[in-house]
Order: C-alpha cells, then sequence, then structure tokens
C-alpha cells in the first residue's frame, strides 16, 4: 500500500504501573509509554514517580528497550513552572520522546529542552495529510494517529508524509474523536483532556423508552491486521490499557509478539493461538474499529453492556456478606471480581477468598455451577448485580517491593569513554579522558621499574581500564603514546583508574547539572508574567450563525463580526445572497470543520480560494491540519477555536508562532485559570465563549436507533440530543452554555473579544432574541449552565 521502505515495526506497551512495566518487559515489548504523577491523561492510574522512572530507563536501555513518557494533558496556567521542572527532569533522563496535546509542552521543549523527542499525542486528532505534515515542520518525531482512520487512509498519509506513524491496536475505545469529549467535565467539572474522564459513556440511556448502551464503544483488536498496518505505513503498534492490571499488559503483549515472530506460514495459527489469549485480558467485544474501511457495525451495539470483565451472570442471592451466582465460565479462588448494579453506577471489585458450592468449600467450580463467595462488603450487592470476572488466579504477579529490587538491579546503559594515555617523563602517567563533549586531563605519580619482560604496553592499559567498577562508564578506544620499556605496578595503575573515573563522574556530573540548570532558568524565566487585569470598557462581539440567511444580524449595534461555517452550501449561497456582506467582508469569520479527511481537503481547499477571491481575510481554523492551508497568510486575520486548546499563555503563544493573531480560550476553562491567562501579554487578542450549545461528543460512529427528534435520557433524566450530520455524530445537552451574567468580570480580566454561538437557535428566534437581550444586559439566562466557571475544572 506504502511505497516507502518498511520499517521495523514496534510493540508498544502501557505501564501504568512498575508490576505492569516488568509484564511488559517479560512479555516481548519493544518499547512502553507511562504517565507521571502530574500531566497523565489516565490520572486514575498509579503512574510512575520521576526516580523509578530512571531506574526504569537505566533497566529498559540496558536491554535495547525504549520509554516514552505521556504528558498529554492540557495545563493550566500555575502549572506551566512544574511543566518546566518536569521537562528538564525528563530530558536529564534521556527519555525516548514524550508524547503531548497541549502546545505549551511542544513550545517549552522545542525552545529549551531540544533532547527531547516529541509525539503528538492522539488527544491531537490528528486525521489527515496535512496534520501529520504540520507536525512535521514543528519537529515532531511521531504522530499517534486518530483512531477514526482505516486503512487505506493511513497509507495516504504515509504516501505523503516522513515521520514516523503511530497507531492503537489493542484496547479500549472512545466513542468521540480523542481530545473532543467534553462529556465528563459537563457532568461535574472531571475533564477528559485534563486525565480524569468519569466515562459517563459507558452508562445506560434510555431514548423513546429503549433502554441501551448508545455511547459505550468494544474493544479494539486488530490482531489479524498486523501485516495490513504494517503495510500501510504504521511502525508503532501501540496497546490501550494504562489504568489495566499487569495480568492484562502481560496476555496482551504476548498474544501480539507471537503472531509478530511467527513466520508467514505460521501465521494463521499464530493468529488462532493469539485469539486464545486475550480472551484471558477480560476485556469487551472486539471489534476491528474503522481499520477495515467503512463504517463498522460493531463498534458501539446499544444492547451490549459497557463494562470490562467477562460476564459470569448475575447476583441470584444476597445473604449478610455473602453472595450466590450460578458461574457461566470457571471460577477460582484467587479469582477478581466486580459486582455491576443494575442502576448502572460504578462497579466494585474484590478478590474472592473462598469458594462454596452448596455446603461443601472448593478451590476451583466448572461452568454453570451455582457458587457461593463471601464479599468483603455488607448491605452493597443486591439480587440481579451482574457479576464480571476481571483478574484470574493466574494473574502476573510482582509486588512492589519486589519491582524496586529488580529495579535496582537492572543495570542500565554506560557513557562511552575515550581515553589517551601517555608518559611525558619516567615518573608520570598522563590520562586524557573525552566522554560526553568533556575532556578531562589528569597527570599522576608513578614509581617504576625496568621490564624484564611484559612492558607496559597499550593491552595493559586495556585490560586495566576497561573495568569500570561501580561507575557508569564502558571504555569505547584506548590509545597510547610510545611508552617507555618499564613497569607500573597494577596496585598503582588501578588507583588511577578508580580516581580518574571517579573525577571524570563528578565533572560530568556537574556538566550535565549546570547545562540543565541553565536550561531551567532560560525556560522559567521565559514564563510570562502577570501583569495588573486592564478592564476592557467595551468587547467585541462575535455571533456564530448557521447560514447567510442570518447574515443581518450584522445591523445589530451590539454585533461586530459574523461566524459563518465554511460549508460547500454556505460559500453556494455567496452567489445569491451575498450582496448582504458586500463591503463588510472584514466582518465576517469563515468558521472551517474541525473533522476533514483527506477526501473532503481538495473542495475546501477550493472554497478558500474563492472566499479569499471575494475579499474575506478572516477564518476560524478548529485542528492543526488547517494551517496548512494558509500558508500564504499575508493580510490574513487567522483564529483559532476552543477545538485548538488554549488553556494557558505558552499555548497562545505557540499558536501564535504558527500564524494565528487571535485565540478563542477553551470552552471548558473556569474562572480562576481564565483570570491568570488573561493576566498574562501574549500580543495574540485572545476570545471567549459566552453562550453554545457544547458539542459533548463528536464521533464518527453512527447511532441508528436514535433520532435528534426525541431526546436520549440519563439515569437521571438529564435530556440530550443526539444529531448527524456530514458523515458525524454529535451529542449535545439541552441545556445551553452560557456565561453572560459573567461578561462584566470577564472584561474587568481584560477579555476584549467575545463569540456568541447561536447557529442552533438563529439570532432572529425567541429565544435568539433573548440571548442576544442578555448580552446587551449583561443579564443571566434561566435555563442555562455555566459549565466549569464557578465550580471549577479538575
Amino acid at each position: 500500500m506504502s511505497d516507502k521502505p518498511t520499517q521495523q515495526t514496534e510493540l508498544l506497551s502501557p505501564a501504568g504501573s512498575l508490576e505492569a512495566f516488568f509484564a511488559a518487559m517479560e512479555s516481548g515489548a519493544d518499547a512502553v509509554y507511562c504517565g507521571l504523577k502530574d500531566f497523565s491523561a489516565r490520572a486514575k492510574a498509579k503512574n510512575i514517580a520521576l526516580p523509578d522512572l530512571e531506574r526504569m530507563l537505566a533497566f529498559a536501555h540496558g536491554r535495547q528497550r525504549k520509554i516514552y513518557v505521556t504528558l498529554n494533558t492540557l495545563v493550566r496556567e500555575s502549572e506551566l513552572p512544574r511543566l518546566v521542572d518536569t521537562l528538564g527532569a525528563l530530558e536529564a533522563m534521556a527519555v525516548d520522546g514524550v508524547i503531548l496535546q497541549d502546545l505549551a509542552v511542544w513550545r517549552l521543549a522545542r525552545e529549551h529542552f531540544p533532547g527531547i523527542e516529541l509525539h503528538a499525542s492522539t488527544q491531537m486528532t490528528v486525521h489527515n495529510s496535512a496534520g501529520v505534515r504540520m507536525l512535521e515542520r514543528m519537529g515532531f518525531t511521531r504522530a499517534v494517529l486518530a483512531r477514526e482512520l482505516g486503512l487505506e487512509e493511513i497509507a495516504a498519509i504515509r504516501r505523503q508524509s516522513s515521520i514516523e506513524l503511530e497507531h492503537f491496536i489493542h484496547g479500549a475505545l472512545c466513542f468521540s474523536f480523542s481530545g473532543q469529549c467534553y462529556f465528563s467535565s459537563w457532568l461535574g467539572g472531571k475533564s477528559g483532556n485534563r486525565g480524569r474522564c468519569a466515562q459517563p459513556c459507558r452508562r445506560r440511556y434510555r431514548h423513546r423508552q429503549q433502554q441501551g448502551y448508545y455511547f459505550s464503544t468494544s474493544d479494539l483488536s486488530a490482531i489479524d491486521l498486523l501485516p495490513e498496518l504494517s503495510a500501510a505505513g504504521v511502525v508503532s503498534f501501540k496497546i490501550e490499557g494504562r489504568m489495566k492490571s499487569a495480568e492484562y499488559v502481560a496476555n496482551v503483549v504476548s498474544a501480539y509478539r507471537r503472531v509478530l515472530d511467527a513466520p508467514a506460514d505460521k501465521q494463521t495459527d499464530a493468529i488462532r493461538e493469539a485469539k486464545d489469549l486475550l480472551k484471558l485480558s477480560f476485556g469487551r467485544p472486539p471489534t476491528r474499529g474503522f481499520l477495515p474501511g467503512g463504517i463498522p457495525t460493531d463498534i458501539a451495539i446499544p444492547s451490549m453492556k459497557g463494562a470490562t470483565g467477562r460476564l459470569l451472570g448475575e447476583v441470584s442471592l444476597v445473604r449478610d456478606r455473602e453472595i450466590t451466582f450460578k458461574t457461566r465460565d470457571r471460577l477460582h479462588v484467587g479469582d477478581r471480581l466486580r459486582i455491576q448494579p443494575q442502576s448502572d453506577q460504578a462497579g466494585t471489585a474484590f478478590t474472592v477468598k473462598s469458594l462454596r458450592q452448596g455446603k461443601r468449600p472448593v478451590k476451583k467450580a466448572a461452568a454453570g455451577t451455582l457458587v457461593t463467595v463471601p464479599s468483603p462488603f455488607r448491605d452493597l450487592f443486591k439480587p440481579g448485580d451482574g457479576v464480571f470476572k476481571v483478574s484470574s488466579e493466574q494473574a502476573f504477579t510482582l509486588s512492589e517491593a519486589a519491582c524496586r529490587r529488580r529495579l535496582e538491579q537492572g543495570g542500565g546503559e554506560a557513557d562511552a569513554i575515550h581515553l589517551a594515555v601517555s608518559m611525558p617523563d619516567n615518573a608520570t602517567l598522563a590520562v586524557e579522558g573525552r566522554c560526553d563533549g568533556l575532556t578531562l586531563e589528569r597527570s599522576y605519580p608513578v614509581e617504576i621499574f625496568p621490564a624484564r619482560e611484559r612492558p607496559l604496553s597499550a593491552e595493559t592499559l586495556q585490560g586495566v581500564f576497561t573495568r569500570t567498577g561501580s561507575e557508569p562508564f564502558a571504555l569505547a578506544t584506548l590509545k597510547a603514546a610510545k611508552l617507555p620499556p618499564i613497569v607500573i605496578p597494577p596496585s598503582r595503575l588501578k588507583e588511577i583508574r578508580r580516581d580518574f573515573y571517579r573525577a571524570l563522574g563528578t565533572e560530568l556530573a556537574r556538566k550535565r547539572e549546570d547545562g540543565r540548570g541553565e536550561r531551567r532558568r532560560q525556560a522559567l524565566s521565559s514564563l510570562l508574567p502577570a501583569r495588573p487585569h486592564r478592564p476592557a470598557d467595551k468587547a467585541e462581539v462575535t455571533v456564530a450563525v448557521r447560514d447567510l440567511r442570518d447574515a443581518h444580524v450584522l445591523a445589530d449595534p451590539a454585533v461586530d463580526r459574523l461566524q459563518i461555517p465554511l460549508t460547500p452550501s454556505n460559500v453556494a449561497e455567496l452567489g445569491r445572497l451575498g450582496k448582504r456582506l458586500s463591503g463588510r467582508e472584514q466582518q465576517v469569520v469563515w468558521d472551517l470543520p474541525f473533522i476533514l479527511f483527506d477526501a473532503q481537503w481538495p473542495e475546501l481547499h477550493e472554497a478558500i480560494v474563492a472566499l479569499r477571491r471575494r475579499g474575506f481575510t478572516t477564518f476560524r481554523l478548529n485542528n492543526l491540519s488547517h494551517f496548512e492551508l494558509f500558508d500564504d497568510a499575508d493580510g490574513l486575520h487567522l483564529i483559532t477555536g476552543y477545538r485548538l486548546f488554549t488553556l494557558n499563555s505558552q499555548a497562545a503563544l505557540a499558536w501564535k508562532s504558527l500564524g494565528a493573531s487571535e485565540t478563542t480560550l477553551y470552552v471548558e476553562d473556569d474562572r480562576e485559570n481564565l483570570a491568570d491567562l488573561l493576566g498574562r501579554e501574549t500580543a495574540a487578542a485572545a476570545a471567549v465563549t459566552l453562550y453554545a450549545r457544547i458539542p459533548l461528543i463528536t464521533s464518527r460512529i453512527p447511532i441508528r436507533a436514535v433520532r435528534s427528534s426525541s431526546p436520549v435520557l440519563s439515569d437521571r433524566n438529564e435530556p440530550y440530543r443526539v444529531f448527524n450530520h456530514g458523515g458525524l455524530t454529535t451529542l449535545a445537552s439541552e441545556t445551553d452554555f452560557s456565561l453572560t451574567e459573567y461578561q462584566g468580570q470577564l472584561r474587568e480580566m481584560g477579555c476584549r473579544r467575545f463569540v456568541v454561538d447561536l447557529s442552533h437557535l438563529g439570532p432572529f428566534s425567541g429565544p435568539g432574541k433573548r440571548v442576544l437581550e442578555a448580552l446587551r444586559k449583561g443579564g443571566k439566562l434561566p435555563g442555562t449552565s455555566p459549565f466549569n466557571y464557578e465550580m471549577g475544572m479538575e
């Protein structure tokens, strides 16, 4: 499929804990990715402390394996100094790459920590060739592609770019495009883009009295598509699961390793064996997702419960601290169960300590057996609750203490040393060493004796200096000038070796620390200082509408700009309705569709060319790929939408460096961080969204059983609407987002631009008029939500 040479494929495993790290290493992973205690998109995972990471790197590098670190969350303004410290530590440890979402990480790493390789997280929604090419231009070495792509689409991206491509091959899928889900945050401030997703998509909903798991996806399993993925240009096969157990990691990595290592004539057998092994990973039903092409029919099945684990049955009897159920699968003492309540709230897990069939204690029970299991909880479970097996008695087990002992014994990479040894006179041995750009010279007094046999030679010195003891060095080369026919006592040569290596290690550590310290100081000094807020007397207001028929809202004195979706139909309507905008081209913002696959690219490019010919100069960009459409941006005004995340001043500076002169701040943000951010001088205008219908989920997955004419209801009767348009599915709350009552506060913070999105209401409808009236008066709109503005975003 690709005309580029095939690179060596990499099997990339999650490592959400030390135990999972060793499970990956032992099961055949070529690399692992892990999160730190901060800035991890899996904040609920155990994650890794920096001192442990340093030892893990030594262990992995000593075995020619790699470790990538995920800094793939959005960063608040107050967290930037801590981000600087983290980047400095990661560069010093020589991590193999950092996976990022927020362009603050990109900017700080590029400017101050150039030793770090940058990988673009799937959270950046990179889904077309232009997006990958932009990453290439920005200095990224790898793109983790969106999971909504088919093999042919991946191959097309490969043909038009050269950086490494990474793709998920196994594990949980999001219903939404990664990075574009606000559902969890909307419900309680727990932002998925901050690593705290509460997974409301996995819950049960009701539509026209029909219950269903409408937004819960099956688990990806591409075990039989590995050759096709490699041919399409994917070089890193990624397994999802930093929240998963070491047992899951061991089973899944072993399964994929078996297939990758099997010769061509044994592939069929290897895939069959691997699928049997994957059954032990306790995931949801498998799907190949979008990879085969087209829209998969098995990716979201409303009748399928969204919980992970192997369903064993339902609780039939609860007595005191015991539950009884008929198990569909074998059950052992040591297995781990999760009891899932019928209310569909979070389940509770525990390990089976003992097991009974009737009154008889047993160690294991066969499928089809009625069993009784003691529970550590009283009055928590009810008949009808689901019983899931989430871990088996055969689990990969390694205590944390054992993990740490193995790390201490693991060894690591050694610095290569190049030595030159000479004797300037018969009483001095001179040693010069070069290592990592440092040169150290030392002279040592020696007592010599005439050589009767085996005089001092390069071979003798090589034998002495090869032994580096506890110092992290490896002798690469040793050159010796012409030496006299003498002997130096071996004990003295060993003393010289120990002293020289100790001094070299000290100087090397000082040099590196000085370099790190200076880069850290420079990075910290580059952070923008807070300045007193400069209140805005008046703010410029942009009103977003659906089409040109509402263009005369510009006649409203309270409206300064008009925002219109850049769609083929709206561009075509310019021929009929364009007179309404004649002479007002500078007041029109054309809003680009944030999902744009390669097949749709030429039509959009032609539309932009046509608009520019007609004198339109302002465009709102919603995906990184859009920047490539405006390489010749002279005379243009480019705005980043809130889908291009701006939660801090470094991200704002990053967008400015790419050509944007205005940024729309992140719609999930809260008052505290907005005040922090608006108190920095980024030299790019910042706009705040005052009113909108928030797209809680945007997906390529259709829900054929749901119509927008009727709401989808949660178990708390919260109503949502599902819309299908242009091949995309959007879930939105029936409650709109509004900050109209806070616009005075925002102006006091210095915000001079507001966006009011009435595209779903229409500016001349009754509700639309009420929004504009609230905008003029600064009043509160009943029945709306301020999202995270007051309660805060975690």
